[in-house]
C-alpha cells in the first residue's frame, strides 16, 4: 500500500511538474524574443504577436491563456494530460488545435519520475539520500525545459541551465558529504566536469564556434556536477553520441538532413545524461565482473 501512494504521489507530481515545464517553455520564448526584438535582431513578427502577451504580466494575472484567443484557462483546462485528452486537443473557447507539446512533456517528466524512482541506484534510507533524489527529480524538470527549447529553438537559455549548474552544485557537495575518500570523489567529478564539460569547450575553442555551441558546455558543466562521477560522465558522452548517429545518419540517408544542417546536441546530451544517471552504474558493475 505504501509502495503504491509512493507511485501515486509520483505521477501526480510528474504531471504537475511537466505542466510547469510546458508552460515554462512558453514563457522563456516570449521573454527571448522580446530581447532580441529590443536588440534589434530579426524576429518572427507573428511569433512574436502570439507570444508577447505572455511578458511583463504581474503574478497576480499570470494564468495559463489560450495562445490563439487568450482565453485564460479555468482549473479543469488545467488537469495535466486529462484536460488535453477530454478537449481533443483543442481550445475550449476557439476550438483551434493546442498541440502536441504540452501533453508529451506532462507525459515524459511523469514517466521520468516513476523511472527514476524505479531504477534509483542508491538507497532512500537517508536525509542526505532522499534529498540527493529530490534534487535528481528537479534537475529533470529543468531539462525537460532546455531539452524542448533546444529542439524547437536550438537554443539552451541561461536561466534554465544556470540552475541546472546550480542544482548539480548542491548534489555534488552532498556526494562529498558523505564520501569516505573526498580526494578520489573530487578527481572523480573533476573528471566528470571535463568529460561533459571540459572536452567540449576545447572542441569550441578549436573551432571558434563552428562545431558546437557555448550553450552545450554550459549544460554539461551542470550535467557533470549531477553525475559526480567520470565513468558515469564517459557513459552519458558515448550514449549521447550512439543517440546522435541512431538519429542523423538514417535522416542524411533518406535526405532528411545535410552535412551543413543543423543539429541540437543538447537533446542527446540529456537522453545520454539520464540513461547514465539511472542504468551507468549497472553498466560499471557488469565491466567490473565479466571484462576484467
Amino acid at each position: 500500500m505504501f509502495t503504491f501512494v509512493i507511485y501515486l504521489a509520483l505521477v501526480m507530481i510528474g504531471l504537475c511538474m511537466g505542466s510547469f515545464a510546458g508552460a515554462s517553455v512558453w514563457r522563456l520564448r516570449a521573454q527571448q524574443l522580446r530581447e532580441d526584438k529590443d536588440d534589434g535582431i530579426k524576429v518572427d513578427v507573428s511569433e512574436y504577436k502570439r507570444l508577447d502577451q505572455l511578458n511583463n504580466l504581474p503574478v497576480s494575472k499570470d494564468h495559463s491563456r489560450c495562445l490563439n484567443c487568450s482565453y485564460y484557462l479555468k482549473w479543469y483546462d488545467l488537469i495535466p494530460l486529462l484536460s488535453w485528452l477530454s478537449l481533443g486537443g483543442k481550445c475550449r473557447k476557439c476550438h483551434k488545435p493546442i498541440g502536441f507539446m504540452e501533453p508529451l512533456i506532462e507525459f515524459f517528466v511523469m514517466l521520468f519520475f516513476i523511472l527514476s524512482y524505479l531504477f534509483w541506484p542508491n538507497h532512500l534510507n537517508s536525509i542526505v539520500s532522499i534529498t540527493s533524489f529530490i534534487i535528481w527529480l528537479a534537475s529533470g524538470v529543468c531539462l525537460a525545459i532546455l531539452f524542448v527549447y533546444d529542439l524547437k529553438w536550438y537554443l539552451l537559455p541561461n536561466k534554465i541551465s544556470f540552475t541546472v549548474i546550480g542544482l548539480g552544485l548542491a548534489y555534488s557537495l552532498l556526494i562529498l558529504y558523505v564520501s569516505s575518500d573526498k580526494i578520489a570523489t573530487l578527481l572523480s567529478l573533476a573528471g566528470s566536469v571535463f568529460v561533459l564539460s571540459g572536452i567540449y569547450l576545447i572542441l569550441y575553442i578549436i573551432s571558434k564556434g563552428k562545431w558546437i555551441g557555448f550553450g552545450d558546455i554550459k549544460l554539461g558543466l551542470g550535467l557533470g556536477f549531477l553525475l559526480a562521477d567520470w565513468r558515469l560522465a564517459f557513459i552519458a558522452l558515448m550514449a549521447a553520441n550512439v543517440i546522435g548517429c541512431l538519429i542523423v545518419i538514417p535522416l542524411m540517408i533518406i535526405g532528411k538532413l545535410k552535412r551543413t544542417s543543423r543539429v541540437p546536441f543538447g537533446p542527446m546530451l540529456i537522453a545520454g545524461f539520464v540513461l547514465a544517471g539511472l542504468f551507468g552504474r549497472t553498466v560499471i558493475d557488469f565491466y567490473n565482473i565479466f571484462l576484467i
